[in-house]
């Protein structure tokens, strides 16, 4: 949708998974889309390099989010917001829906 904006799709959709979820790691976000990491790595290096994300190693992973002193963070998240609420039910549930914890043993699905 704002694929013209970011430069691409791989930029988009890191984003707005990095938005729905709070943040994000090159391997979850490159195995919920089905994209090369390569390019996922590329384009949050990219993002990093222009302020708008900010990583932090967390063991071996470097998490990402978005920059807390972006000076225009609220509008870009309302604009990523506002993208998401746009996005297919189908694809929602797909990508933007995932569980995040351990579901209890025996609990029905």
């Amino acid at each position: 949708m704002i694929e013209n904006l970011l430069g691409n799709k791989t930029a988009e959709k890191t984003l707005l998974y990095i938005v729905n979820y709070g943040e994000g790691h090159t391997s979850g976000i490159a195995q919920t889309f089905d994209l090369p990491k390569s390019q996922v790595r590329k384009q949050l290096i990219r993002l990093e390099a222009g302020g708008i994300l900010v990583g932090r190693n967390v063991g071996n992973i470097r998490m990402f989010q978005i920059n807390p002193r972006c000076p225009y963070k609220k509008e870009l998240e309302a604009l990523l917001e506002k993208v998401l609420s746009m996005v297919s039910k189908s694809d929602q549930e797909k990508y933007y829906r995932q569980r995040r914890r351990p579901r209890r043993t025996g609990k029905a699905l």
